[in-house]
């Protein structure tokens, strides 16, 4: 962690903010349920409770958990933003995703001086703060990489609810990824409202073959 740390203490020195705040997404790349991104500022007398942030995706499921309940408790403020499927398909999913990142940004709106490290290579499109994507930042930042294991928390759990309200496609096993079981549910079942129906897998099984 304090390679992490380290990075976004000379980040916050290099832009002379005292509100240096990460964002990520979770859900980029499935084929159902939404996008979901979060921004989180851990300040500097709760760096403690963190010293074993990583990012999400090196973590198991339990310890995001645990590390999410510790945000919480220990009151790191963050916000979150969800971008739907519809929404997904209307836009695609950049847009879509800068989109979620822009709602949980807005609680740092009003903050002055406050200055977002944004996970990947771009930046938030008509984004009101000052910002700088960082490239695999979830491997870099503490800040984002707290904001990736909030966004994944938040989102796994969503996909568990599916799981319960459009049983049969295995939501709470691939959490809306193309496993191969997966693809076969939808082939048998059709797809649901929370599938991305503009992703190529979706799109294909609605679109009639043109030799059938």
């Amino acid at each position: 962690m304090n390679n992490l740390l380290d990075f976004d203490k000379k980040m916050a020195l290099e832009k002379q903010t005292s509100i240096l705040f990460g964002i990520d997404e979770a859900g980029r790349g499935p084929l159902a349920g939404p996008v979901v991104a979060c921004a989180c500022f851990i300040a500097p007398n709760q760096y403690p409770y963190f010293e074993d942030v990583n990012d999400s995706k090196k973590l198991s499921a339990a310890k995001r958990e645990k590390i999410f309940a510790r945000i919480q408790e220990v009151g790191v403020m963050h916000g979150v933003g969800f971008a739907s499927a519809a929404e997904i398909d209307k836009l695609n999913i950049l847009q879509a995703t800068f989109l979620a990142m822009r709602r949980a940004a807005q609680k740092f709106y009003s903050l002055p001086r406050a200055f977002a490290l944004v996970d990947g290579p771009h930046a938030i499109k008509d984004f009101p703060l000052s910002q700088q994507p960082v490239i695999d930042g979830d491997a870099k930042s503490l800040n984002i990489a707290a904001a990736s294991i909030v966004a994944k928390v938040l989102r796994d759990r969503y996909m568990d609810t599916l799981d319960t309200l459009y049983p049969g496609y295995g939501f709470a096993a691939h959490k809306g990824y193309g496993t191969a079981k997966h693809l076969a549910a939808v082939r048998q079942l059709g797809p649901c409202p929370e599938h991305r129906k503009t992703f190529g897998p979706i799109r294909d099984l609605l679109t009639p073959s043109l030799f059938s």
